[in-house]
């Protein structure tokens, strides 16, 4: 390991909880900063707030030794070499990302600064945001030499945020200053040298010593361009594969198949091919229409980004069509609901396309029993539990006596369930499948009506039907 850099990162959330344990899972000395005390101190009792893989494993591990957790923002910014900004930008009424948590952060650091320090913006923020951030730290007093601001965007999956951290694709590090580059350089030295993956206790990933992740060194407007643009563009395929499916139905093509011909080609590759029910979480609505929002402001008209969530609306409409054409009527239907999360493996549920389509089931009438492995409590902060909105303990209850089942979100758990149990547990054997986790052919074969996305709907067989018990 190289030389452990003191750390300090702002703000607890998805990315500055991940970050500050892969730190210091790097070697290095972390104090991690948020001004919710009752977040701070379950922290430090050992509470684990995010569902994310190898995280408690890491917090655990490190919990008052690598990484202190603290309200203190003066007194951490005074201790650390490196201070990350990972504060929320969250969306604001004109698409803009709201930056006034970013601007209260960088005046309250600046008003610590009394040696020289790099301030790296880690949240999504949209370009010229690292001028603003050096203008707000400058009118607070503070020398031109005794910082820089640079931009190291995150490129995490949530669910999988510790595992693409620690297994990078590529670490890009936006600065205009030599002396700042190379303190980040140090920072993520244990990485890009290939000497983390030598530890016996190293997290497993597709990283390993002979093939580290490729550190990018960029102009800081560069990277903040690279984080918005690779949003942009995942957002896209993903509203692309979709009306793809949408033309697959109509034609009775398989879209599985259209989607394989086309991931197959290097040049387009198969991830975020997988057509749904749209994309939600709490990067890409909010990022792309940060992205539009800023050509919007520069004088051009992004208009592919307004058909990419023009698109993505729509799907979540044509979903719920496709359940009424299955069902005809809500009102008074039992409707069982496997997902909540805006995707398999975490608990967040921010802009899920799950939590739009429940809402509209129980505004028609119906009710709704619902089960997701992670997101139940934070689901029900949103929708509480009523005679009409039923959080239960498995996808087995929530299936039983359903007249129709929907999958709306792509948990591993639920691709392994006991179909014969599923068959005999619902009043009706429908299902209707927002995430393609089965063969349709299999599933008429086992006695379902099956529909899903950008395929030809599979009805049981006859002696299927016949075998499933009379309601």
């Amino acid at each position: 390991m190289s030389k452990p850099v003191s750390i300090a990162v702002v703000g607890s959330g998805y990315v500055g909880l991940v970050a500050a344990a892969c730190f210091a899972e790097m070697g290095h000395r972390v104090v991690c900063v948020d001004n919710d005390e009752s977040k701070v101190k379950m922290l430090r009792e050992g509470g684990v707030p995010i569902h994310e893989d190898y995280l408690p494993e890491l917090l655990g591990r490190y919990r008052n030794q690598g990484v202190e957790f603290t309200t203190d923002l003066s007194t951490a910014a005074k201790e650390a070499q490196v201070i990350f900004i990972a504060v929320g930008t969250p969306q604001s009424q004109t698409g803009s990302a709201d930056l006034s948590y970013v601007d209260a952060v960088a005046s309250e650091i600046a008003r610590s600064i009394d040696s020289y320090k790099v301030i790296v913006e880690k949240s999504t923020v949209p370009v010229y945001t690292n001028e603003w951030v050096r203008r707000v730290i400058e009118r607070n007093g503070v020398s031109k030499e005794l910082f820089d601001v640079a931009s190291n965007p995150e490129f995490l999956r949530e669910g999988t945020a510790v595992i693409d951290f620690l297994h990078a694709d590529r670490i890009v590090l936006g600065t205009d200053s030599e002396k700042a580059a190379a303190l980040l350089q140090e920072v993520y030295a244990p990485l890009s040298s290939g000497s983390y993956y030598r530890s016996s206790t190293a997290v497993p990933g597709m990283r390993g010593e002979s093939d580290p992740p490729p550190v990018l060194l960029t102009s800081t407007k560069a990277a903040e361009l690279i984080k918005h643009a690779s949003n942009a563009f995942l957002a896209m395929k993903i509203s692309f594969i979709n009306v793809v499916a949408n033309i697959c139905e109509a034609v009775g093509a398989d879209i599985e198949e259209v989607a394989k011909g086309i991931g197959t080609d290097t040049r387009i590759g198969p991830r975020f091919l997988s057509a749904g029910i749209g994309y939600g979480g709490s990067c890409f609505p909010k990022d792309v229409a940060a992205f539009r929002y800023v050509s919007e402001q520069l004088g051009m008209e992004f208009e592919l980004l307004s058909e990419v969530e023009k698109i993505n609306t729509e799907q979540k409409a044509r979903f719920f069509r496709k359940v009424r054409s299955a069902l005809w009527t809500f009102r008074g239907k039992r409707i069982g609901v496997l997902g909540l999360a805006f995707k398999g493996g975490t608990d967040d549920i921010r802009e899920s396309p799950a939590l739009d389509i429940v809402k509209q089931l129980l505004h028609e009438g119906s009710t709704v029993s619902a089960f997701d492995p992670a997101a139940m409590d934070r689901t029900r902060e949103v929708i509480p539990e009523s005679a009409q909105m039923r959080y239960v303990g498995d996808a087995y209850a929530a299936a039983n006596e359903a007249d129709a089942l929907l999958i709306l979100t792509d948990w591993q758990e639920f691709r392994e369930l006991d179909l014969a149990r599923l068959h005999y547990t619902l009043r009706y054997p429908i299902i209707i499948d927002g995430r393609n986790l089965f063969e349709p052919s299999a599933m008429a074969e086992r006695g379902f009506t099956y529909l899903s996305v950008g395929r030809p709907p599979a009805q049981q067989t006859r002696d299927a039907a016949v075998g499933h018990r009379l309601p």
